[in-house]
């Protein structure tokens, strides 16, 4: 994706620079640390000037966050700080949707105030492209951008989890990666900035993807604003773009207005909402796909039929006839089965006492007693109860993962509840090495045996161990495959492995029409014991 650059208008007028400093491509800033490249947007509530720049010591490029100001004005200085000390903070976050907090400047700590700045946030570099650029000439499509979303609501839920407010309520602070997610590329929270300012932004970055319009004050000047009703309620995206599911515009308004019941104020909540909105427009695009195709929704009798019962009274009748001569029949049979029974068994004087079936070196099992398991083959381990890990995420050393709002999906005790893969246009490796679940627990469990429900046929997975829930592939180690059929398909160990973090990589996509895509319905590990 192409990266712009955005001229600001009124840039020069915005915060107060000492005599003889200057913003520009080319100047240097941090004690002539680091040289600007390309101004990306400015945060005009607080004077933040948003850059790329190389940072000359490191030789690599970063995202300077700029706190433009005058030393003397106390009030900007205390803003300053308190924003500098958030971002300080935040530098222990680690989360793909939120760049990394390299470094944090202060006058007399990385800044000279000759520069004119209040303090400095250097963050990592993100490669992709504004925000702003992503909706100048259409809105996103419903389905893309729920999962963009998604990827920003749980790096916002994991954050307030550590009391930490991100700050993501400016768009030009967000990028879209080279691997389509939205990542907050210049962290440096407002100093008044609360966690309901993060959720009410999530909402904002839904309703700005569906509309390309902003629905939140401060703005950049490039966007248009969301248009409100005579009462001054928030006009529903899809009021805007018909094409928007309903559950998706409710959520953007629900989640950005304060008043009213049934708001959203949770990232938590927000997550929730977002899973069952891409599970309704996913549901909704398959339907579409298989009427287009020629395929009757209910031609299985029961995923998709939304049919009425017909009301039929004489058919109701015949069958009501039927079902009672039946049972009739039924009654006749077993009372001359029961006969049968009573005069075989009963002492007959000419023949003695009733016949003993049992044998003196025999016992016949009870009724209804199960038979114990086989035993397990000759060097392999007895298996036990299943346990269940403390979360399933997704894995991608390549970038960013795969619907990753559903991978705990596969650990609901529902496999018709699946994660899927994206859809790509060409098989692994040759777009990426692969993609998978890597699974958490508590505790290193002795594994033995995994089996897969509910995943797409052909589909090669690898079974690999890990000793960190966030490895190198290369760290990793197989230690089973297979390739799925059928309902469930089992892989087990030639030796258990004890480990805490259990690695389902696919390497081999489901081949799906002209496009490559597989899902999983539900993970089991079952230990040694």
């Amino acid at each position: 994706m192409n990266e712009k650059r955005h001229e600001q208008p009124g840039a020069a007028r915005v915060g107060v620079r000492a005599p003889g400093a200057s913003l520009a491509p080319g100047s240097v800033v941090g004690d002539g640390r680091y040289r600007l490249l390309a101004q990306f947007g400015i945060d005009e509530r607080a004077g933040a000037h948003l850059w790329r720049a190389r940072d000359g010591q490191l030789r690599r490029d970063v995202a300077l966050t700029l706190l433009v100001g005058d030393p003397a004005d106390a009030e900007s200085a205390r803003m300053a700080r308190k924003t500098l000390e958030r971002a300080a903070h935040a530098a222990q976050f680690h989360h793909d949707g939120v760049a990394r907090v390299l470094d944090v400047l202060s006058l007399g700590n990385g800044i000279t105030s000759s520069e004119g700045l209040l303090g400095v946030v250097v963050t990592e570099w993100t490669k992709g492209t504004d925000l702003v650029d992503l909706v100048a000439e259409h809105p996103v499509a419903p389905l893309p951008a729920a999962r963009m979303v998604g990827k920003l609501a749980e790096a916002i839920e994991r954050a307030h989890q550590s009391g930490l407010v991100l700050g993501l309520d400016h768009p030009q602070r967000l990028r879209l990666t080279t691997d389509g997610t939205l990542r907050l590329a210049f962290p440096g929270p407002l100093p008044d900035a609360t966690l309901r300012d993060d959720v009410k932004a999530i909402g904002a970055v839904l309703y700005l993807l569906l509309t390309g319009r902003w629905a939140l004050p401060g703005g950049p000047a490039a966007l248009p604003s969301a248009p409100h009703t005579p009462n001054g309620r928030l006009v529903p995206p899809r009021a805007l773009q018909p094409q928007v599911p309903i559950e998706l515009s409710a959520l953007a308004v629900r989640t950005i207005e304060d008043g009213g019941h049934g708001g959203i104020r949770t990232s938590a909540a927000i997550l929730r909402a977002l899973e069952m909105a891409v599970e309704a427009e996913e549901r909704t695009q398959l339907i579409q796909a298989q009427a287009a195709a020629g395929v009757r929704p209910d031609d299985d009798g029961t995923v998709w039929t939304t049919k009425r019962p017909v009301k039929d009274r004489a058919r109701r009748r015949k069958l009501a006839l039927g079902v009672t001569a039946l049972v009739v029949a039924a009654v006749a049979i077993l009372a001359w089965l029961g006969m049968l029974a009573i005069s075989f068994f009963q002492t007959d004087p000419d023949t003695g006492p009733p016949l003993n079936l049992a044998t003196p070196t025999a016992t016949a099992p009870p009724p209804n007693s199960a038979a114990p398991p086989p035993p397990p083959p000759p060097g392999q381990a007895q298996i036990g109860a299943a346990v269940v890990p403390t979360k399933v995420s997704v894995y991608n050393p390549d970038g960013d993962g795969d619907n990753t709002s559903r991978a705990n999906k596969t650990i609901d005790g529902d496999p018709s509840s699946t994660w899927r893969t994206d859809q790509y246009n060409q098989q692994f490796p040759t777009v990426k090495k692969g993609v998978g679940l890597i699974a958490t627990f508590n505790d290193p469990v002795n594994l033995a045996k995994v089996t897969i429900a509910g995943g797409s046929a052909d589909t090669v997975v690898e079974l690999r161990t890990a000793d960190s829930a966030n490895p190198d592939l290369s760290a990793t180690h197989v230690v089973g495959t297979a390739t799925l059929n059928g309902p469930s398909t089992d892989i087990t160990l030639q030796q258990p492995q004890r480990t805490q973090y259990v690695i389902v990589w696919i390497t081999q996509l489901a081949k799906n029409g002209g496009k490559y895509q597989s899902q999983i319905g539900e993970l089991t590990f079952l230990p040694a014991t």
